[in-house]
Formats: structure tokens, C-alpha cells, sequence
């Protein structure tokens, strides 16, 4: 068996949706197959749920009818016969009408979280209608809410979603495509909840890790991972192959194609994650396993929006303690550090959420001279042992003859050198990193 996730892009029309059925029964694998809301549905959602906190009720309403009449179009053309039609209709006019009687009662924050799921409720519905009629009793809709928990520490509870999606499997045989949500799932208390914004690739890798399957396709507008940001840089290649800490890395430091916690599950159990582009499904994409592949640089990327603080303090040198005091500022605000460098007299920290910066500066301001930059960018230069790689840092180097560095983290990780630039640099440091380490 295997999972296949498609994204918002890869179902936001009638013919995508048509296509992506026609990549899904090519062949008679039995699969999973794991959808987003349609593009533009969840955010559309979202504003609908702020207004109705901000008591703005005629909006949401307003919206949320806005939003009901894009589908009845989508409909028409993704169904033929007049009886899906009105199953169809029925579908989505229940989801609409059940999200107009909640914007009646009174707020309370559950109920963003049950407005905003419904994105994915529609689209796998409207899906599975459409194979219905293309292909009839292959397919079954298995909803994410009966399998996809979470424990007391909001992580994914792997015994007790392996326990019940096998249970729900084995009630359905006879398909040999199970269509279900990303996105969705319910905390420990057993109440809705969401995996957040790419949440629906966690989904793909967390039921894939539950019942070990052979592989996980990431389906999406792009044809894998690429060695550097395209929207920036011309003539970018895609990388047949990463490491899963290498495409951990690429994730988080601002890789957009993969949602960083999606590769954890995938690791942990080793099952292979393959990222494959809907409109080209005979590429090869990026294929990402357990495997070490030894090469000087397999890509760069980069995550803007980071803040730096320096704190400088005599009392540094040669105390200890000193840094346990800092990194417990940012405990205490929930605050996760990206990159840290240390002298004999300061310490550099970088952070990407700057919600609690004023608290954190003045408690850091009890241990000595505190300096903010913001508007800063990580460039992030990835590959297995690339710190550990002979030459590499020269061409860094050459690379950045004429650019200010803020930072560098250097050794800290096997599978990248990070560097801190000011943000209105980084077209220049991506475009000149690019040609010194892969036009060689």
C-alpha cells in the first residue's frame, strides 16, 4: 500500500480534480489517498472565523455565501450524470448550512476550529462522488476525525491511529482507494482539531508511519525540491534525492514545497517520502529516504522574517550558567531559537516569531547589553557531511566576498552551514551562492 497526498493546487479545479483520478486508478495499487481543501478554501475560512471573533457576523455571512456560490460551478463541470449532481449539491449545502447556524450561536474558539475543516470535508466528498461515477466501488470515504489523534502532548498518537485506521481498512477491503482529509484531527480530550497549515503533508506521513507502508507521494504544483528558491534564481534544478535529514533542513530553513514536521513520522518508521509533481507525473520528482548521498552542496534555502539578538555581558567570560539563564528567557516564552553563536563576551541567538520580543528583551536585559536586528534572512546551504566537505567554505566565501554577514553556524549540524543576512540581501547572496557552488 501506499499514500498519496495531493495539495489545494492539485484539486482546485474541476480538471485537476478529473486528473488527479486519472494518476490515482492508472494502475491497481491499493492506496490512501489524502486531499487539502480546494486552493483558496481554507484561507477564505479563515477570514470567515476572524470575523465572526471580532463580532463582524454580517461579514463572515456575507463571505461564507461568497464562498458557497464558487462551488456550484465547480460541480457542474466536475460531475455529468443529474444525480451526482444533486448528491453533490446536498453535500456542500450541508457543510454551508452547518457553518451558517455556527456564526449564529455565541463565540467560542472550538468553533474556528469546525469551521475551518470543512475545506477538506468538502473536497474529499466532492472527490469521491466524481469516482463514483468514474469508477464505481473502488473507492471509500474513511474520515480523518474516526483515526487521526492526538496525545496530551499534541503530537501524533501513533498506537492508538495505527489501532484504528487498520480497523476502518480492514471494514473496507473491497476498495482499493481509501479517500480521506488532511489536516483533520482531534486532540486528546477526543475534540476537533487541526494539524495547522501543512498539515495535510503531516497527515500523509503520519498515516503512512502507522501502517508502514511502501512509500508517500507529496503530490503538488512543482517536481520535487529544487537546489535553490526558483523564484528568485534561474535555471534551478530538481534533486532526485535527499537524505531525511537533508530535506528536514531544507524544510524548515524555507523549502515551502515541504511542511516541516511532515519528514519526522516518515523517518522515524523509514518509509520513503517521494515528492512528485501533479502536472508532470512522469518526472521523477525527489525521492526522500534514509539513504546518505556524499555530495559538496545539494541545495540552498532560505526563511525570511528572523530577528537577532545579541546579548553582550563581562560576566560571560568563564561563568557558567550563563547561557542555561538565556535559552530559560526563551523557554519561558515559548520562543524556538534557529541559529546561536557564541564569543568570550556575547552570545548572537536568531529567532523566527517575534510575538513576545519586548518580554524577552528586557528579562535578557538582567544579563547585560541587549541588541536587536530584524528584518534578517537565514540562508541555509544543505548536503550530507557538507560542513565536514574540503573546499566548501572557501567558496562560501568567495561567494560572499561583497556581502555582510550577520551570522554563521558552522558545525553545528552535519547537513548545513547557515549564514544570517540583512532580508533585502538575499537575492543577491542566493544568486551568487548559486553560481559559485553549482556552476562550478
Amino acid at each position: 500500500m501506499k499514500v498519496y497526498k495531493f495539495g489545494g493546487t492539485s484539486v482546485g479545479t474541476p480538471d485537476r480534480m478529473k486528473h488527479v483520478a486519472e494518476l490515482i486508478t492508472a494502475d491497481n495499487e491499493k492506496k490512501i489517498i489524502v486531499l487539502s481543501a480546494i486552493s483558496g478554501t481554507t484561507n477564505t475560512l479563515v477570514e470567515i472565523g476572524d470575523l465572526f471573533r471580532l463580532g463582524n457576523i454580517d461579514g463572515a455571512l456575507a463571505q461564507l455565501e461568497e464562498l458557497r456560490a464558487t462551488y456550484d460551478p465547480f460541480i457542474q463541470s466536475l460531475l455529468t450524470k443529474a444525480s451526482n449532481k444533486k448528491i453533490a449539491f446536498k453535500i456542500v449545502n450541508q457543510y454551508f448550512d452547518e457553518m451558517h447556524r455556527l456564526i449564529h450561536q455565541p463565540f467560542y474558539n472550538q468553533i474556528l476550529k469546525i469551521i475551518v475543516i470543512n475545506g477538506e470535508l468538502i473536497s474529499t466528498h466532492l472527490f469521491q462522488t466524481y469516482l463514483n461515477e468514474k469508477h464505481p466501488g473502488s473507492s471509500g470515504l474513511i474520515p480523518a476525525s474516526e483515526f487521526m489523534y492526538l496525545n496530551e502532548s499534541e503530537e501524533p498518537n501513533m498506537a492508538l491511529i495505527s489501532a484504528k485506521l487498520e480497523s476502518l481498512l480492514n471494514q473496507n477491503t473491497a476498495y482499493e482507494l481509501h479517500i480521506t482529509q488532511g489536516f483533520i484531527c482531534r486532540n486528546c480530550s477526543g475534540g476537533i482539531d487541526n494539524l495547522n497549515r501543512g498539515g495535510s503533508d503531516y497527515s500523509a506521513t503520519i498515516m503512512g508511519a502507522a501502517l508502514n507502508v511502501q512509500e508517500i507521494q507529496i503530490w503538488t504544483d512543482i517536481d520535487g525540491m529544487h537546489n535553490n528558491d526558483p523564484r528568485i534564481v534561474d535555471n534551478t534544478k530538481s534533486i532526485s534525492n535527499l537524505s531525511f535529514e537533508e530535506a528536514g533542513e531544507l524544510a524548515y530553513f524555507g523549502a515551502k514545497i515541504l511542511h516541516p514536521t511532515c519528514i519526522i513520522p516518515a523517518q522515524q518508521f523509514d518509509i520513503p517520502v517521494r515528492i512528485k509533481n501533479t502536472m508532470k507525473p512522469l518526472a521523477h520528482g525527489t525521492l526522500i529516504t534514509s539513504n546518505q548521498n556524499p555530495e559538496t552542496v545539494k541545495a540552498i534555502a532560505a526563511k525570511d522574517g528572523i530577528t537577532a539578538i545579541k546579548i553582550k555581558s563581562s560576566r560571560m567570560i568563564l561563568a557558567y550558567g550563563f547561557l542555561r539563564k538565556v535559552f530559560e528567557v526563551f523557554e519561558h516564552y515559548q520562543t524556538p531559537i534557529d541559529m546561536i553563536t557564541t564569543s568570550e563576551i556575547a552570545v548572537s541567538i536568531t529567532i523566527d516569531d517575534p510575538k513576545f520580543l519586548e518580554q524577552i528583551i528586557l528579562d535578557l536585559q538582567k544579563y547585560g547589553k541587549v541588541e536587536v536586528d530584524v528584518n534578517q534572512t537565514i540562508i541555509c546551504i544543505v548536503g550530507d557531511m557538507v560542513a565536514e566537505q574540503k573546499g566548501i567554505s572557501s567558496e562560501i566565501f568567495k561567494a560572499l566576498e561583497e556581502i555582510p554577514i550577520r551570522m554563521i553556524s558552522y558545525g553545528g549540524s552535519r547537513n548545513n552551514i547557515s549564514l544570517l543576512v540583512k532580508n533585502n540581501l538575499k537575492e543577491k547572496t542566493l544568486k551568487s551562492l548559486n553560481s559559485h557552488l553549482f556552476n562550478l
